[in-house]
């Protein structure tokens, strides 16, 4: 299976392990709770899955790599106690509590979750000393005399043989014991998430290209291991921005540094010269401001079809970006308009004070229980500091008149932002059809659009007549569209 259903396979299990019958007690007891045990190559995004059904389920999550792990640090260390056997007293040994059960129980009282995932990753590479330790674990969900606390869902993962020389298989006896996954490289599923991520356009339009031989490989040659992963070419993208920000050279010994297959950095440093260069050749941003060059089209008609992707690339790509920042605004002026009502019944320092912490234990909970994610911790950033910030114009001004004039002007140049959006959108379309017609960078657009979590979240509430138009078989409802426009309007506009 690809990552997408073994995600899907995971969340269900978690929820089944964490449904309560009438008293209150887990339907399926933990002993009879088969750990989930995802198997598959390294890089394809075993742990970030682990970490996304954790933060939509609203439960915690402790990781752990076992490859760092002693005996010791896994189930405690040994100490001397006496205890008493009918009228003999004895010395015995006994352990200190395991530092990763230990764990989880840190994380229940910094996050204020009594439910969560306990990940154990590169479980079957442990040391030969702690593996049968393991394999109780696996079986019984005990390290030393520590058992793992009702609430908590164990999961493992792991790497097949080939992929890692300290792999030990499990016996059947274990297996039997474990819901195993396996998992395997799927680039349209990566895609769906590279998108909705900002991967970098020319990543995701170079792999368009060249397809799943170009996104994963694993291969022994005569100078050694040569691979290209997902956290590959994720990390790669992260690096690529930073240096585009601040005018370092993107090359070949940059890009070989992520790619370690020497055919994939070389091919790829080259299409990202050109890719570089078809920014400047085409003038994106005048087409999305209504403004294009004359001859531009022309170009592209006659443009090869590796060139007219790489376009699309570029025409996305900051479509996408305006539109997650857009999106995230509104989270965070969604977040101020409970707050401000909150503090509009009752002005005072004091209300803003309970808003601040609300917000401010929010995020602290969420990154105590290692679910923060980068949308997360931006919105509530942001949101505490703009609640910080009226804090000090209620102070200056005594007054909530202030606050609430202020918020006004930012929900209306938030409305503004939206028209200037949509435009840039409209225009972007009339672009694609009065050059490449209905075609494949037609559909391409249309679908990224659609699977980017905030680009189709902004043209269900906003509308795009443009979209609509073109999209045919995966048209968002209508009156789902209506409803939500209406709403967030509402919200916005109206609520102080």
């Amino acid at each position: 299976m690809n990552i997408k259903e073994a995600k899907t396979q995971i969340k269900n299990t978690v929820k089944i392990y964490l449904k309560k019958n009438k008293l209150g007690g887990y339907e399926i007891p933990i002993e009879r709770q088969r750990p989930i045990f995802m198997i598959g190559a390294p890089g394809i995004g075993k742990t970030e899955v682990m970490a996304q059904v954790a933060g939509e389920l609203g439960i915690a999550l402790v990781a752990y790599s076992m490859t760092h792990h002693t005996r010791q640090s896994a189930l405690g260390l040994p100490f001397i106690t006496k205890k008493k056997y009918g009228s003999q007293e004895y010395d015995v040994s006994e352990y200190t509590m395991s530092e990763i059960i230990a764990s989880v129980y840190e994380s229940i009282e910094a996050s204020g979750m009594s439910e969560g995932i306990l990940f154990l990753d590169e479980i079957n590479c442990v040391s030969e000393t702690l593996a049968p330790a393991m394999l109780q674990f696996l079986q019984y969900k005990v390290f030393g005399r520590c058992k793992v606390p009702e609430g908590w869902v164990v999961a493992a993962a792991g790497n097949p043989p080939e992929y890692n020389r300290s792999v030990r298989e499990f016996d059947v006896v274990t297996l039997d014991r474990l819901k195993i996954l396996d998992v395997a490289s799927d680039y349209k599923v990566w895609r769906e998430y590279a998108s909705s991520a900002g991967i970098h356009g020319s990543i995701i339009s170079y792999l368009d290209i060249h397809g799943e031989s170009e996104f994963y490989a694993m291969e022994t040659t005569v100078k050694g291991k040569e691979y290209v992963t997902a956290r590959g070419w994720t990390d790669l993208s992260e690096a690529m921005k930073l240096c585009e920000d601040e005018g370092i050279d993107v090359d070949e010994p940059l890009i070989s540094q992520y790619l370690r297959r020497p055919s994939t950095a070389k091919k790829f440093a080259v299409y990202y010269a050109l890719y570089s260069k078809y920014k400047d050749y085409y003038k994106v941003k005048e087409i999305l401001d209504g403004k294009a060059p004359a001859g531009v089209g022309a170009k592209l008609k006659n443009a090869k079809f590796d060139e007219r992707l790489s376009f699309m690339g570029l025409m996305v790509e900051p479509l996408r970006s305006e539109i997650k920042a857009h999106m995230r605004e509104f989270e965070i002026l969604s977040n101020m308009v409970t707050s401000l009502r909150a503090v509009r019944e009752s002005p005072s320092q004091e209300s803003f004070e309970k808003q601040i912490e609300k917000h401010s234990s929010r995020l602290n909970s969420l990154k105590a229980a290692n679910t923060l994610d980068p949308d997360n911790k931006h919105i509530l950033g942001n949101t505490l500091a703009m609640l910080n910030e009226y804090q000090k114009v209620f102070a200056a001004k005594e007054t909530f008149k202030a606050v609430s004039s202020d918020y006004s002007k930012k929900a209306k140049a938030h409305d503004a932002e939206t028209q200037k959006i949509k435009k840039r959108l409209e225009n972007a379309f009339q672009f694609i059809f009065n050059n490449l017609g209905e075609g494949h960078e037609m559909t391409l657009m249309v679908t990224d659009l659609t699977i980017d979590y905030y680009s189709s979240k902004f043209i269900a509430s906003y509308g795009c007549d443009e979209y609509f138009k073109y999209n045919k078989s995966l048209q968002i409802n209508e009156r789902e569209r209506e409803i939500n426009a209406e709403l967030e309007k509402l919200t916005l506009e109206e609520a102080i």
